[in-house]
């Protein structure tokens, strides 16, 4: 009797409401059969692998003014090259964030 009482206290201040299982959405497909978190993944991965590409291009050309440079004078270029490098390692990390 006690536990019926309980469980009737227990919906009553849940709002009558009894838990639900929550379920797995089923996966969207594409017109093409694939599945779209699939082929969202592969595009953010070959975009990823695009801008490191790029990165890597504009650290070495960055060393390379730097080195070139006997004075300890760093050209508007070089800046400008490091607030790309920064833009572009932010668009990677953001991405592998999201999944």
């Amino acid at each position: 009797m006690r536990t019926l009482l309980l469980i009737g206290l227990a919906l009553a201040l849940s709002g009558g409401q009894l838990p639900r299982q929550e379920r797995e959405p089923e996966p969207k497909t594409l017109p093409n059969g694939r599945n779209q978190t699939e082929e969202i993944l592969k595009a953010e991965h070959k975009k990823s692998l695009e801008d490191a590409a790029q990165l890597v291009r504009l650290s070495r050309q960055l060393r390379a003014e730097l080195e070139k440079n006997d004075r300890y004078i760093v050209s508007v270029g070089s800046i400008k090259k490091t607030e790309e490098i920064e833009k572009l390692a932010r668009r990677i990390r953001a991405r592998m964030r999201r999944y």
